[in-house]
């Protein structure tokens, strides 16, 4: 792993932040506001059938049942959950990781990418929130009903990325089982990054490498 116009993309959550990506107090306050956009009021059996992260059936059947389109309203619950979670950023909650610092030497030898299954406008955030190295391409997934059909590990997003940098070949760094599976669909080398949330998982898709730290990247691309 020595080429120098290599590509090295990196997933966020877990990797380059710490904590999760996203809980449910974002997607219910994503719910509130879009039930108030909407002026609708419901009963709390209502309102738990609306509440599901997941585009499915059951949220579907929620939406007919109030009388709203379904691909519409999901679509606006996602773009409030998409604003509450960058709020959050704003604020300061999530914090990096200490080896990303580590990052801004390959920057300068490689060209690095950010993709994730987070909103695009939360990584976007983030990249202007957090000391982050210079990323020649950052994406975060649409908000709405096609985004999220789109997510991980549908290889979509690290297909645009690969396409943008004009790569063929390169490296994804993950935290999960679905990233490796994206980074193989892309064509991409999967890179397992253990941290303590992940620690002991057994992934079905074989990494090309695992890292302990982000500081390995040096060793690994021979730098």
């Amino acid at each position: 792993m020595t080429s120098e116009d290599r590509v090295v993309l990196f997933d966020m959550d877990g990797v380059l932040l710490e904590g999760h990506a996203n809980d449910t107090t974002g997607y219910e306050a994503g719910l509130t506001r879009t039930l108030e956009e909407y002026d609708l009021t419901v009963t709390d059996a209502e309102r738990a059938g609306l509440a599901g992260y997941e585009y499915d059936r059951a949220f579907v059947e929620a939406c007919e049942a109030v009388g709203v389109d379904p691909v519409a309203f999901y679509d606006t619950r996602e773009r409030h959950s998409e604003r509450w979670f960058a709020e959050r950023v704003e604020a300061g909650v999530r914090t990096r990781y200490a080896d990303v610092a580590t990052l801004s030497g390959l920057a300068e030898r490689h060209q690095l990418g950010l993709v994730s299954n987070n909103y695009d406008g939360v990584v976007r955030t983030v990249v202007d929130h957090h000391d982050l190295p210079p990323f020649a391409f950052v994406r975060g997934r649409d908000p709405g009903v096609e985004g999220f059909h789109r997510r991980k590990p549908d290889p979509h997003y690290l297909k645009a990325a690969v396409a943008a940098l004009g790569a063929d070949h390169g490296l994804y760094v993950g935290d999960r089982e679905t990233d490796l599976l994206a980074a193989e669909r892309a064509g991409l080398d999967g890179v397992l990054l253990r941290r303590e949330h992940n620690a002991d998982i057994d992934p079905a898709v074989d990494p090309a490498a695992e890292l302990d730290s982000l500081a390995d990247l040096e060793t690994l691309l021979g730098g």
